[in-house]
């Protein structure tokens, strides 16, 4: 089945009071706009089209770097939801199949829910989403009679009888693309708020002899964003959720209530989790790997039998091979840690290929920025770095060699060789007392004065 989305991110969000357009502010380290296109893409959709309207440019950024397919129109002037979605005609009014319209600021549609829509079609020529509201409050009510849902009427059009209805409207609407694109032109904006709303068509179809029907989903899908508070609310939502399916799913979290997942954080079953983790954007952790308290991951790969932390971080391009150990107060970033490297603590280790079973010393440091270009750090097999050296990019290690502590290395080891880059040590017998007896005497003249 041929399925295209649009979804409606045209709005400034007021309420918000921000610079910034609502479909972009973030929960679960993404814009509220990728979490709507991650249940549109996961569909397998054959087309998604965004209407951009506040910030047009700034959107249309962000959708591309969701995915690159994405294509992107402007409403302007923004007359409602019908004309927004009237914006996508050029693009798929000739598509054929369906169409669903979703909304950017409503990041928790479920794509079992979106399949559900898609199976109603069958049945109706016009498919609502709907739910039962704890507090109708403002919501759109949903008249039905049996299966068959009669209109939609908004709350300020609403009879008191209406407004009693606590079956209310998502917004979400599933049609075919030419059905839907067909009752919206006859859609008008004869209402108290002057606008085309997308929920007439219910009535235009009835109209035509159309079926209209609805599916009814938790609440708790719905939730909208249009406040700091409900931002608030929807990354606890997001939080909650993503903590219970990785429990079902065989990963131990310690403290679940401490740990932050991502909208794209993949974990292994038999992973455990340590309190006070947070997961970054694109963060995968495989079958068996241990993730110790207080550590910060974005951008990386942690294979099986890992151990990270505690107090680590793992930043863009970090990749530890099979039973890589990665410890206290080290930070990894864009480097490749092959199987069994020991990178144990207090180290920095940035734009590096390191050799499997190589063990990196306390206080190494890979010196890979001089201040224009990054520059990248090789070291082979079964090396072994000691304490507090400082590797100078660009430079290669050998296989098996050893650098003493306490060295720059500026120059390639060969294989199997030592390097020891320090200077030579001075000894000054009996000048330690007098130094300190001088610094004393300065002191207390200094206190007496």
């Amino acid at each position: 089945m041929s399925v295209s989305f649009i979804i409606l991110a045209a709005g400034m969000g007021s309420r918000m009071n921000s610079d910034t357009p609502k479909v972009l502010h973030h929960i679960a380290a993404a814009p509220l706009l990728h979490h709507a296109l991650t249940a549109a893409r996961n569909l397998e959709p054959s087309r998604i089209v965004v209407v951009t309207g506040h910030e047009a440019a700034l959107v249309t950024k962000s959708a591309e770097a969701f995915d690159v397919s994405v294509q992107c129109v402007v409403q302007d002037p923004q007359l409602g939801t019908a004309h927004a979605v009237a914006q996508a005609a050029p693009l798929l009014a000739e598509m054929g199949g369906e169409a669903i319209v979703l909304y950017g600021d409503t990041p928790f549609i479920r794509p079992e829910t979106l399949e559900a829509m898609l199976h109603a079609r069958a049945r109706h020529s016009v498919v609502v989403l709907g739910f039962e509201a704890k507090d109708p409050g403002l919501y759109g009510r949903l008249v039905t009679s049996g299966e068959t849902l009669e209109k939609i009427v908004e709350y300020q059009e609403a009879t008191d009888e209406e407004r009693s209805i606590t079956l209310c409207n998502s917004g979400v609407i599933c049609a075919s693309a030419k059905t839907m694109f067909d009752l919206i032109a006859r859609v008008g904006n004869g209402n108290a708020a002057a606008e085309y709303y997308l929920t007439d068509i219910v009535e235009i179809a009835h109209a035509d002899g159309l079926s209209a029907g609805v599916v009814i989903c938790d609440e708790s899908e719905t939730l909208g964003v249009n406040t700091r508070a409900q931002l608030a609310e929807a990354e606890a939502a997001f939080q909650s959720r993503a903590r219970s399916d990785a429990l079902e799913n065989g990963v131990t979290l310690t403290a679940p209530e401490t740990v932050f997942f991502a909208l794209d954080t993949h974990i292994g079953r038999d992973a455990i989790i340590g309190p006070n983790v947070i997961f970054g954007p694109a963060v995968t952790i495989e079958s068996g790997a241990e993730i110790k308290g207080f550590c910060h991951l974005e951008g990386c790969h942690v294979s099986r039998g890992a151990t990270v932390g505690p107090f680590a971080r793992l930043r863009p391009g970090a990749e530890l091979a099979e039973d890589v150990h990665v410890g206290n107060f080290v930070e990894i970033k864009n480097a490749i840690l092959d199987e069994g490297v020991k990178v144990g603590h207090l180290t920095y280790i940035g734009d590096a290929d390191i050799g499997e079973f190589t063990n990196i010393g306390a206080g190494t440091v890979t010196c890979n920025y001089d201040g224009v270009m990054k520059h990248r750090t090789k070291i082979g097999k079964r090396a072994f770095i000691g304490s507090d050296t400082m590797l100078v990019a660009p430079v290669s290690i050998g296989n098996d060699a050893l650098t003493a502590s306490g060295s720059v290395i500026t120059e390639n080891v060969p294989d199997a060789a030592l390097a020891l880059g320090r200077a030579k040590q001075v000894n000054k017998p009996g000048l330690a007392i007098k130094l300190m007896a001088r610094l004393k005497s300065i002191k207390a003249a200094k206190g007496s004065s």
